[in-house]
């Protein structure tokens, strides 16, 4: 079971980009789960045609112990299994802690072994690599780390700030640092900078997203690309890169 965790900073695409990889290697024939950890809880809407669904923290607190896995575990796109970590009422507790409970939760009951998932991916948020966000690397879960980024400024602090994370973490046997992916925004000179920050970084950069509205449309659909527009140059993009995702991580 290869487990791997994409990071990126808030917006810049990491959830569709982690959605289409799903599907895309779903159409290969991989069983994969997809898990949301972000408190938007929208990782898994495009896999599950615009459908949100309930996340593990309200799950447990409707159910309390109770709570079984068809509460939190769902089938979206192809067979892509979602679950969502969900976070707390804004302004109350903490948002990570939603990610440790729900990981917690998916253990207890046994997810892991009873779906036998190929591919795990953990669509985590980038901005803050602290308590429950930085659970994917330091807890044992993730073995391969990749990085969602643009040439912006702010992208790409946001991705040095996940590697220094990555590292100091990586000295206990955690996860290990994949790479970049590339997720076009078109300003000037944005592969330049990024390749410098690949090299600042000691990561390949594995793959380039083009930007291109054929994305946003999926999205008006409430489907990945890889379903709505399958034969496009954008799904077959997504296609390589998945390929080239699991020549990267390989299995541990």
């Amino acid at each position: 079971m290869k487990k791997i965790a994409i990071y990126g900073k808030g917006g810049i695409g990491k959830s569709t980009t982690t959605s289409n990889l799903s599907a895309a290697l779903s159409k290969k024939g991989y069983k994969v789960m997809q898990i949301g950890c972000d408190p938007k809880s929208d990782s898994t809407k495009e896999l599950m045609r615009g459908v949100k669904v309930p996340t593990v923290l309200e799950q447990i607190k409707k159910h309390g112990k109770e709570v079984a896995l068809k509460d939190i575990v769902f089938e979206g796109y192809n067979g892509v299994l979602c679950v969502e970590a969900g976070g707390p009422t804004p302004g109350i507790g903490c948002a990570g802690r939603g990610i440790i409970t729900a990981f917690e939760k998916l253990q207890e009951l046994g997810a892991y072994e009873l779906f036998k998932p190929d591919i795990v991916f953990y669509d985590v948020l980038g901005d803050v690599v602290c308590g429950g966000f930085a659970m994917p690397i330091r807890g044992g879960y993730a073995d391969h780390v990749l990085i969602v980024t643009s040439g912006e400024m702010m992208s790409m602090y946001a991705a040095s700030n996940i590697v220094s994370a990555i590292q100091n973490f990586g000295k206990r046997g955690y996860a290990k640092y994949g790479g970049l992916i590339l997720n076009s925004r078109d300003i000037e000179n944005e592969y330049e900078l990024v390749s410098k920050l690949a090299q600042e970084t000691n990561g390949p950069i594995i793959g380039v997203v083009p930007r291109d509205g054929i994305i946003q449309k999926a999205e008006l659909l409430d489907q990945t690309v890889v379903e709505a527009f399958s034969d496009s140059e954008m799904a077959h993009c997504y296609k390589q890169l998945a390929e080239k995702v699991l020549e990267v991580c390989p299995h541990v």
